[in-house]
C-alpha cells in the first residue's frame, strides 16, 4: 500500500546568542501545535520570500528586535517527518539586533546556557540542531 507523500513545509529559525553566549528559546503557546515546548525563534516561510526574510519579519513580529541580513549566518538544518508534513527547517545564528528581545505574542521566553539546552523540552525537529550549537559555542 503507498502512502502518499508528505507536504514539505520549509520553516526557519535562528540561535539568537547573547554576550554572555547564551541562547533564546521560545515556548510554543497554549492552542498551537506542540504548545508547551522550547523551539528556536522562526517561523514559516511565505510563498516569494526568502529564509532570511522571514526570520527578519518574524523576530521583528514575535520579539520586537531589527535584525539585518548581513547578520543571519546559516549554521546547520533538520529535516523531520511529522504526521502529516515533513518538515524542512534551516537554522541560523545571529549575535546582532537592534532594539531589546520582548515577547510581543505574550509567550514564555529563556536565555539558555548551550549545555543546559537539553533542559528544555523540545519539538522533534529542534532536538537534532543542539550538537552543533554546543559545538559551536562550547559546552
Amino acid at each position: 500500500m503507498n502512502t502518499p507523500p508528505l507536504k514539505l513545509t520549509l520553516v526557519v529559525a535562528v540561535a539568537l546568542v547573547d554576550t554572555d553566549n547564551r541562547i533564546l528559546l521560545a515556548q510554543r503557546p497554549e492552542g498551537k501545535q506542540l504548545a508547551g515546548l522550547w523551539e528556536f525563534p522562526g517561523g514559516k516561510v511565505e510563498p516569494g520570500e526568502r529564509p532570511e526574510e522571514t526570520l527578519i519579519r518574524e523576530l521583528g513580529e514575535e520579539l520586537g528586535i531589527t535584525v539585518k541580513e548581513p547578520c543571519l549566518a546559516p549554521l546547520t538544518f533538520a529535516s523531520h517527518a511529522y504526521e502529516s508534513f515533513h518538515l524542512l527547517m534551516p537554522l541560523y545564528i545571529c549575535r546582532r539586533w537592534e532594539g531589546f528581545v520582548q515577547p510581543m505574542e505574550r509567550q514564555a521566553l529563556a536565555w539558555v546556557k548551550p549545555q543546559d539546552l537539553r533542559r528544555y523540552p523540545m519539538p522533534p525537529a529542534d532536538e537534532p540542531l543542539i550538537p552543533f550549537l554546543l559545538d559551536l559555542l562550547g559546552s
